[in-house]
């Protein structure tokens, strides 16, 4: 779906038919919502849900936080394609947050340096979760939240710059939904065959038109 109008309603439909009891769901800002925090907890999941200003009133309350006199709770360092990334974290347990269920507040600090131009990104991230402080370490928030992070970058970032799919002029009916389909299954035949760069899987399997038949069994 490219239209992000269409994922807010496929939210709860798609999770009916899934058993969510004890289940710890990520979710990004978009579904960041009163309505779908207080589905989750009816439904006995837990959320990790991302706070970005497109919720003024919830990210001004988190962002306003005292962050520096709360204490680091955990920290990585990777060094990964040509940059080193360290994350730290830190979790502050507020049950006044304008949010179903909501029982903590984290605030995620990321340092990119790119070592090939030595440029420096920092980037601050909000999450809440209806997790108490009893029910995770950071340990284990640190890692639902990267593995979130993981998701973003192996299917949303390969539309967004592979496919260029902001940029897409297709906008008529459906044709948004179809195009945005055929884009998931394109990358899931490429992760599924073993395609780390998706960008150089379709350059070479639209050298020859044979190749993206074979992809799909169809010779």
């Amino acid at each position: 779906m490219t239209s992000k109008s269409n994922e807010m309603p496929a939210f709860q439909p798609l999770l009916d038919t899934i058993d969510l009891e004890d289940t710890v769901l990520t979710t990004d800002a978009l579904h960041t919502q009163h309505a779908h925090g207080a589905y989750l907890r009816t439904r006995g999941a837990h959320y990790l849900a991302v706070v970005k200003k497109n919720h003024p009133g919830l990210y001004a309350q988190v962002r306003k936080l005292p962050w520096a006199e709360i204490p680091l709770e955990h920290r990585t360092r990777d060094k990964a394609h040509h940059r080193v990334e360290i994350r730290r974290l830190k979790v502050a347990a507020f049950r006044h947050l304008d949010y179903p269920g909501a029982r903590q507040a984290i605030q995620v600090v990321r340092w990119r340096r790119e070592l090939s131009t030595g440029k420096l990104t920092i980037e601050r991230v909000y999450v809440i979760t209806s997790l108490d402080i009893y029910d995770a370490t950071p340990a284990q928030l640190a890692a639902w939240i990267r593995g979130h992070w993981g998701i973003e970058n192996l299917l949303h970032h390969v539309r967004d710059r592979t496919f260029r799919e902001d940029e897409s002029k297709v906008r008529t009916g459906h044709l948004p939904r179809t195009m945005a389909g055929l884009r998931n299954l394109a990358v899931s035949l490429f992760r599924q065959n073993g395609e780390a760069n998706i960008a150089a899987a379709l350059r070479h399997t639209s050298r020859d038109y044979h190749r993206p038949l074979s992809a799909l069994g169809l010779t």
